[in-house]
């Protein structure tokens, strides 16, 4: 298995049925409480332990996927009051090295379970024309809301699978 990318690399699909996109949505509803368990009961050290050799350690993770998780909100929010607006990325392994990423998990899962709070309920509300309105990113090109909420059910599922595949290695119960 490829420890990079333990549920596989996102695959962009070339459409999405309504059943999907509530799939996606449950993912995202239920992705806050998720990484809370994936996490519970590590000590610190083993928060800092990486996922694998040369890769982030579970505390990077647990603010990564906030940090990525807020960037998102904002896409979504932006391509459904713009015409095609233009996002900014960012260097999320510069992201990962700034001083609040030594921080406990806590604050992170918070903002989480508040951020997806927010964006299912902001999503459950979306018309199938407000799914197909899109942004524009400089390295990914033209996506559609469907096409996001898609990569960022998977990018939930990924990362706590970076997770629980070190607890799984490591033997912590």
């Amino acid at each position: 298995m490829d420890l990079r990318f333990p549920i596989g690399k996102f695959q962009r699909p070339a459409s999405i049925t309504a059943e999907q996109r509530s799939g996606y949505i449950d993912t995202l509803a239920a992705a806050p409480d998720r990484f809370r368990d994936a996490v519970r009961g590590l000590s610190e050290e083993q928060l800092d332990t990486p996922y694998r050799d040369g890769g982030w350690t579970i505390r990077q993770v647990c603010h990564h996927v906030a940090d990525s998780h807020m960037n998102s909100f904002i896409r979504f929010r932006l391509a459904l009051t713009e015409d095609e607006p233009i996002v900014k990325p960012y260097d999320e392994a510069k992201w990962a090295l700034i001083a609040d990423a030594e921080m406990p998990v806590e604050p992170s899962l918070c903002l989480l379970s508040c951020l997806h709070h927010r964006m299912v309920v902001m999503l459950r509300s979306l018309s199938d024309a407000e799914f197909a309105r899109t942004f524009r990113h400089p390295e990914n090109g033209l996506m559609d809301l469907n096409t996001n909420l898609a990569l960022y059910a998977w990018h939930s599922r990924h990362h706590e699978a970076h997770i629980a595949g070190l607890r799984e290695r490591m033997g912590w119960k």
